[in-house]
């Protein structure tokens, strides 16, 4: 097993259980916390700050914020910001966002690869203690720096990941990331073709993927009793398949399987309406894409990941006792 290991928070729980989780992640010997930014609900930021607030020594990264929504100016001073609160451990996620969620507020996300390339320019130079000025198609910016007048000057170091998903927003991240934060909900061969394109972009930059750091998230659903571990997972597959037809295409899902599952759900699904609609995942599917089941099993599946290229597992628990599945996982 790793000797790295990290912890990933969305909404499911208060924000003071979520810092005694990452508390005692930290003195169970996890590196880091990712922090979920993604659906209309919980800021990133705001737990980010509490975490880091509370801890000592464990990474506190966003996992991800996306690059529309702050401007490259003010995501680096939210790091800045961070970096302050706690020094060198603060970590820049940074994702290119998703429809339609991101046209429902406005967004269009036309050259997304240009978008993002520009916002980690300017974020990085920004933290690097320059004077920028630029103008790309989505970034202008003209003789800004971090005006920092009390408090420490001088580079920081906040290193920025980007959550690619797609092949050439993966070779981007190869050529101009310090990481990529791999997918979820994905099978373990993903991770040939990322390292593939991970490897194609650092090439540009007179780098190689070795020069890449590559955590994954791991959809994690760990019970003493396997069928509430694989149930966990269950329910959170069976939205997927419902709600993201590319999600299903890449099971090789069975389009009568999706279609009687998408005939149980209504938008936004019920609980109700999700466990009717679960009957229909099998035990082979929810364990080919997520950690999933007994203890051992677990630990099994996330080895995959980190055999076929994953460096830092971070571990997203489903299951009611967050903190049994911090201890499966200790490094300390």
């Amino acid at each position: 097993m790793s000797e790295r290991v990290a912890l990933y928070l969305q909404d499911a729980h208060p924000i003071p259980d979520g810092i005694e989780y990452v508390k005692y992640a930290e003195k169970r010997g996890f590196e880091a916390v990712w922090q979920a930014e993604s659906r209309l609900v919980r800021d990133a930021i705001v737990p980010m700050a509490a975490f880091a607030a509370t801890t000592e020594r464990i990474k506190v990264g966003s996992g991800v914020i996306n690059n529309w929504t702050r401007n490259a100016a003010l995501i680096a001073a939210t790091f800045l910001t961070l970096d302050d609160l706690a020094p060198d451990r603060a970590i820049c996620g940074i994702g290119a966002w998703w429809d339609p969620l991101a046209k429902n507020v406005g967004i269009d996300r036309k050259s997304p690869l240009t978008a993002m390339r520009e916002v980690v320019e300017v974020v990085r130079r920004l933290l690097s203690a320059e004077t920028v000025t630029f103008h790309g198609e989505y970034v202008h910016v003209e003789g800004i720096k971090l005006d920092v007048v009390h408090g420490r000057k001088g580079p920081r170091n906040v290193p920025i990941y980007i959550g690619a998903t797609g092949p050439k927003m993966m070779e981007l991240t190869g050529e101009i990331a310090d990481g990529a934060v791999l997918n979820y909900l994905v099978k373990p061969e993903y991770n040939i073709q990322a390292m593939e394109r991970l490897e194609a972009g650092a090439k540009k930059s007179g780098r190689s993927v070795d020069d890449i750091d590559r955590p994954q998230l791991v959809v994690c659903s760990m019970d003493d009793d396997r069928r509430r571990g694989l149930d966990g997972a269950r329910k959170l597959i069976t939205q997927y398949l419902a709600q993201q037809p590319h999600f299903a295409k890449a099971l090789g899902a069975d389009e009568g399987m999706v279609g009687e599952i998408k005939k149980r759900l209504g938008w936004p699904a019920t609980e109700e309406e999700i466990e009717d609609a679960m009957q229909f995942v099998p035990d082979e599917m929810v364990q080919m894409v997520a950690a999933a089941g007994t203890p051992e099993e677990c630990r099994a599946k996330v080895q995959e990941y980190i055999d076929t290229g994953c460096t830092c597992p971070i571990l997203y628990p489903l299951g009611p006792d967050v903190k049994a599945m911090i201890d499966a996982f200790a490094v300390d």
